[in-house]
């Protein structure tokens, strides 16, 4: 048997390592050696580590007795430091000397660390390896301020990773938008506007150019002469291919290790693969060409007629990723061109972005954001040039028809369209594995086809393909979604043990159900949180620390970390007391800006935090709750007595709706609208709950949503008085409250489990409805006006608004 030595214990070695067994696997006698002291893992899910969202159990690729059944030898956390090209043998840091018939170099890549002045102090790390998790989380335990440089994928998962650690985290980025290299100018908005929502605080256009500290890090220098304090910084700027190795043994390298199309070097018998691999003058850093790589060595070294294997040609650039839960994809030429032209999808309400690039007939380029159904569709059309001058937009984007019907685009898919770009795994592969294995999980489906292995952004489509093929087959029971990486419970599974087991703790939720990760993540703590003081409201005592910082603060923070304060104004009416106390603090507060919403309301602008008490108490104004998961603003028409159309007092039916139902917490955010006639000036016919006046009668509609992509509400019901109306609002309300998941929108809620589902429990079941009402006004008895309960409680104010001096 040939001795095959593998420099690498990473994906691209050990993806190569793998084909080779699938083809030969009593050809070679396999030694592998790895500088880290763990199995291979997946390196992509790093950042869940980080995050809590994993341990670094669930991230291991192949166990240790993988290699134990295929007779490999590991040599783990023994570095290989020489090469003998000439008698063909490595030597390792422990002393080892292992002769080869075919070495493959798997090297990957060495993180890029910025040259300054300072950048050899403690506390000064990367993040590419799981030592750097550990130090991570270790620091957190005795330090509270980091800093991430760089904007990128790398470095925005690390900033979710540190915030997860209650740390501080500035993000550093030298460009004007984040991640440059996947996104174009507006999606990269929609992205920070989202990451800072979950509290991440950005430095654009800012260079690094000293660490400060005298042994451990204290403070970052900028080019323009600003600093910030950082007690941790993390370099997320780069990578750069791991070559040393083979440049001292006298392999051809340039940016990396030179090779040809069967990933062979410039010595005998010795290839390489992955990151620290050139081919064609191509670097790589994504895991689908290196697979691809990987497919072609293994193809080649195992075949009896080598020279007649096909070669490695190059491969398409393309990233489909999710960045802090924010699912991304982007692939080719995306930015717009002279000779380009490009189909575009917007919608701020939803947060999806698309666009698609085109050139002479061909799509040559895309981002989408927010909902990458698309992508396995695009990525075919671009791989095979194919000629969209016959199709219409729905035909090249089929997701904005299905959002309509509900149906999955993978439906629409050909049998060849590629469904796990990673792993190079296309539809047909997938249903052949389900029929004939008899597959009825993605985790099945996975551990057959690979398909949601790596990244596992495309387990969605899996699924959805599995539920198409399998038909009635299919039980969506077993396919349960985990609320997050830190349990196997569903959102429904964790409210129910809350009801049945009285617990009235976040902690205790994640203690009694056995969470996995002992802290919770920044998923799984804010729903718990939900999900307690919706079933116990006289009980439940809020855990603002399981809130994100906007919840916490009750103000919306902005891009250079002031935060807008949002005062409510009941259906959008004020007078002229009110207005003078908004000029007044604006000017004594120095507000870089009043702006009037879509919501009928004044937003003051670049607040400073410590400053939000003494607005709020000069103000003697109620939270506009613009920050919460909570009823939000009520929009008005002027109605009856102003408009010459109106037949109904749509302001004062507007006041009454918001007085009632002001800051009930709810799984998402709620907005409302009545109009007194059904010229809808109110727009509520694409609020959650729109309310529209007729000749002696309200109609009430629901599920709406504004946006390109409009979803119409739809009418719930008609009733004669307002206080039909505002019984109606109660039990229909409650029911969202308790039976959609955190974070789901009324429209998907809606779609989910059926209008006439919703009618028969709020509308027609009159037992229910009354049982509904009751509950809401149970919570509505425990409504405590957040700002006044902040100027009142001193201790609030000093843990979350006054400035700490530290030295």
């Amino acid at each position: 048997m040939k001795k095959l030595v593998l420099i690498g214990n990473g994906m691209a070695g050990i993806r190569t390592i793998e084909e080779i067994i699938k083809r030969e696997p009593e050809q070679y006698e396999i030694t592998i050696f790895g500088s880290e002291p763990y199995p291979n893992y997946n390196r992509i899910l790093l950042s869940l580590v980080l995050q809590g969202d994993s341990k670094v159990d669930d991230i291991v690729l192949n166990d240790y007795d993988w290699y134990k059944n295929y007779g490999i030898v590991l040599h783990s956390g023994d570095e290989v430091t020489k090469v003998d090209t000439e008698n063909q043998l490595v030597y390792s840091s422990e002393g080892k000397e292992v002769p080869y018939d075919k070495l493959i170099f798997a090297t990957g890549s060495n993180p890029f660390m910025l040259p300054i002045d300072g950048a050899d102090k403690e506390g000064v790390i990367a993040f590419r390896d799981i030592k750097d998790c550990e130090t991570m989380i270790s620091t957190s335990k005795s330090y509270k301020k980091a800093a991430v440089i760089g904007g990128g994928l790398l470095g925005l998962e690390a900033a979710r990773g540190l915030l997860n650690l209650d740390m501080e985290v500035d993000v550093i980025h030298i460009q004007d938008y984040l991640m440059e290299r996947q996104l174009d100018e507006p999606a990269a908005d929609m992205l920070k506007k989202e990451l800072e929502d979950q509290g991440m605080n950005f430095l654009m256009g800012k260079e690094t150019v000293k660490i400060r500290g005298k042994n451990r890090v204290s403070s970052l220098l900028f080019k323009d002469g600003s600093s910030i304090k950082a007690d941790l910084i993390v370099m997320a700027i780069g990578i750069k291919p791991n070559i040393a190795l083979a440049k001292e043994a006298g392999l051809e390298v340039e940016r990396a290790i030179v090779v040809d199309d069967y990933m062979q070097t410039s010595a005998p018998n010795v290839y390489a693969v992955g990151e620290c691999v050139q081919h064609r003058g191509m670097v790589y850093g994504l895991v689908a060409p290196l697979y691809e790589q990987g497919k072609v060595l293994a193809e080649h070294i195992t075949s009896q007629t080598p020279e007649q294997t096909a070669g490695y040609e190059g491969t398409l650039l393309y990233t489909q990723l999710k960045v802090s839960g924010v699912d991304v994809f982007s692939a080719g030429e995306f930015v717009d061109k002279e000779d380009t032209k490009a189909i575009r999808v917007h919608d701020e309400f939803e947060g999806i972005y698309k666009k698609v690039v085109v050139r002479d007939n061909k799509v040559i380029g895309s981002v989408l954001f927010g909902d990458t159904s698309d992508s396995p569709r695009l990525l075919d059309m671009m791989k095979s040039e194919q000629d969209i001058s016959e199709m219409n937009k729905v035909s090249i984007l089929p997701s904005e028809q299905e959002r309509g019907t509900g149906e999955s685009p993978v439906v629409a898919m050909a049998e060849s369209e590629t469904i796990c770009g990673c792993n190079g795994v296309c539809k047909g592969d997938i249903t052949d594995a389900v029929k004939t294995k008899e597959l009825s999980s993605v985790q099945e489906v996975t551990q057959v086809t690979n398909a949601g292995r790596s990244c596992g952004g495309c387990k969605p489509l899996v699924s959805d393909l599995l539920e198409h093929t399998l038909g009635e087959e299919f039980n969506k029971a077993d396919q349960k979604q985990p609320m997050c990486g830190c349990t196997d419970h569903t959102h429904e599974e964790v409210q129910a043990e809350i009801k049945e087991k009285h617990l009235t703790l976040v902690r205790e939720v994640m203690n009694v159900l056995e969470w996995e990760n002992k802290e919770g993540c920044s998923s799984c703590r804010p729903a718990i949180n939900y999900y307690i003081n919706m079933v116990h409201p006289l009980e439940a005592e809020d855990d603002a620390n399981s809130r994100f910082i906007n919840e916490r603060v009750h103000a919306n923070i902005q891009n250079d970390g002031t935060f807008s304060v949002v005062p409510r104004m009941y259906g959008g009416v004020t007078n002229p007391d009110e207005l003078r106390k908004i000029a007044n603090v604006a000017d004594k507060y120095n507000v870089k800006m009043v702006k009037v919403t879509g919501g009928q309301r004044l937003d003051l602008l670049g607040v400073n935090k410590e400053d939000l008490p003494g607005m709020w108490e000069e103000l003697g104004m109620p939270s506009g709750h613009a920050y919460g998961k909570a009823v939000r603003t009520v929009k008005t028409c002027v109605g009856q007595d102003f408009c010459r159309f109106g037949t109904q007092d749509s302001i004062q039916m507007g006041i009454d709706i918001e007085k009632k139902f002001q800051g009930v917490q709810t799984p998402h955010k709620v907005k409302m609208g009545v109009s007194a006639c059904p010229r809808n000036c109110a727009e509520s016919m694409i609020k959650d709950i729109g309310i529209v006046g007729l000749q002696g009668a309200w109609e009430m509609y629901v599920g709406g949503n504004g946006g390109i992509d409009l979803r119409q509400g739809e009418l719930l019901c008609t009733v004669e008085t307002d206080q039909e109306v505002l019984d109606m609002i109660s039990a229909y309300m409650q029911y969202y409250r308790e039976s959609a998941r955190y974070l789901e929108r009324t429209s998907h809620w809606i779609e989910r489990l059926g209008l006439e589902h919703v009618k028969a429990v709020v509308v027609d079941d009159k037992k229910r409805q009354a049982e509904l009402i009751e509950r809401m006004e149970t919570t509505l008895s425990t409504f405590n006006e957040p700002w006044e309960q902040i100027i009142q409680d001193g201790k609030i104010k000093q843990d979350y608004y006054e400035v700490k001096v530290t030295s």
